[in-house]
């Protein structure tokens, strides 16, 4: 069987779990954790990364730094899991969903500016499969219309737009390390922080509302409460797993690109014969083969394709259900515009196993699949 997905393993990973146990502190931000925060300082040129439990949260925190409050409005795709609303939906602001372009799946930025009214207080790009949004039109909105922009860079560690990281070109980007992500803690996550001015707040809202990271500096002789928050901080062995896999960051990146060309260069010839669609990345963008996915014809077609590659053991998967057609997107959010494509091009979207440690062979196997599927339909 070849699964769609297998978590990250290092050879240090449980080395560092143990060395972490050891050293007899195991809570937030121990030394794994702090050299976490460090490797994406130094990878991202963010002014300061906090490591936290899941994106999820990284996504709270930024609602909460953003002061978003009931009756704000905050823009995204419907196209993206469910946490990227779900942050902002908590402070009681109103989801405004727009369309995504269908060659990237990303949200379509020449459609931002008229779903923009009174209310609106942030932007959320989401940079579907590693592969940026159009950032500087983004940006360009939010400035000229006094809005945050929090990127949701859950799948973006290590891809670029125009040489900057994903997540530093806003004023808030969080990644995730779930297990299905190019790096994993298992659960957990990272907030960047682009506005110095924030970075205070942000620790204090991270530690239960509490100055406790000015205490452990030195700067106070004592921490208090001084502000709401909440427990946003991963154990320390979580971080040591991670560390152990940012420290080959390079070599894991470049097995999924080697996969990733493998897919593209092994499917292009039927999708020059119109039978598929392949993944396109725009110029300017670096991406980091967080997936590799296919669009078949319509949905039928992407259901018999599924039953196919299991029939045969291989795992495939699609996803998202968009937002504002789930019960909580109706309720919480609506549509701006027309939904021309991000209903469509979800159906049509399958995606082929990726992970590191898939070998040549396995993923020839899936190509052979695919090829296999095509001649009988």
């Amino acid at each position: 069987m070849i699964p769609f997905n297998r978590p990250p393993v290092a050879d240090k990973g449980l080395e560092y779990i143990k060395t972490a146990v050891a050293m007899g502190k195991i809570c937030g931000d121990g030394t794994f954790t702090k050299q976490c925060s460090a490797w994406i300082e130094q990878q991202t040129g963010t002014p300061k990364a906090l490591l936290t439990t899941s994106c999820t949260h990284a996504l709270e925190m930024a609602a909460l730094l953003c002061d978003v409050k009931a009756g704000d409005e905050v823009i995204m795709p419907s196209y993206t899991f469910v946490s990227t609303a779900d942050a902002f939906v908590q402070r009681g602001a109103t989801i405004v969903f727009v369309d995504v372009r269908p060659d990237t799946m990303n949200m379509d930025e020449r459609l931002v500016e008229a779903a923009i009214s009174s209310k609106t207080r942030v932007i959320v790009p989401v940079h579907y499969a590693g592969v940026s949004c159009e950032m500087d039109t983004i940006n360009a909105i939010a400035a000229a219309h006094g809005l945050y922009v929090v990127e949701d860079a859950a799948q973006g560690v290590m891809a670029s737009y125009k040489g900057k990281a994903l997540g530093t070109m806003g004023d808030f980007g969080c990644f995730s390390f779930h297990e299905t992500k190019n790096y994993s803690m298992g659960e957990g996550g990272a907030l960047l922080i682009g506005r110095e001015a924030a970075i205070e707040k942000a620790e204090i809202i991270r530690e239960k509302g509490t100055d406790r990271s000015r205490f452990f500096r030195g700067q106070v002789d004592k921490y208090t409460w001084v502000d709401y928050g909440s427990s946003y901080l991963p154990s320390d062995m979580n971080a040591a797993y991670l560390y152990a896999q940012l420290e080959i960051a390079d070599e894991i990146n470049n097995a999924r690109l080697a996969v990733w060309e493998l897919y593209n260069k092994g499917l292009a010839e039927l999708a020059a014969s119109g039978r598929i669609e392949l993944p396109y990345i725009p110029e300017g963008c670096a991406h980091n083969a967080h997936m590799y996915y296919i669009k078949t014809k319509e949905l039928s077609e992407r259901g018999a394709l599924i039953a196919h590659l299991k029939e045969r053991g291989i795992a495939s998967a699609f996803h998202y259900i968009p937002l504002h057609s789930a019960p909580a997107g109706k309720r919480f959010g609506r549509f701006s515009g027309e939904d021309r494509y991000t209903t469509k091009e979800s159906e049509r979207l399958l995606r082929l196993p990726m992970y590191y440690g898939i070998t040549e062979d396995e993923a020839a196997r899936v190509i052979d699949a695919v090829w296999e599927f095509y001649k009988t339909v």
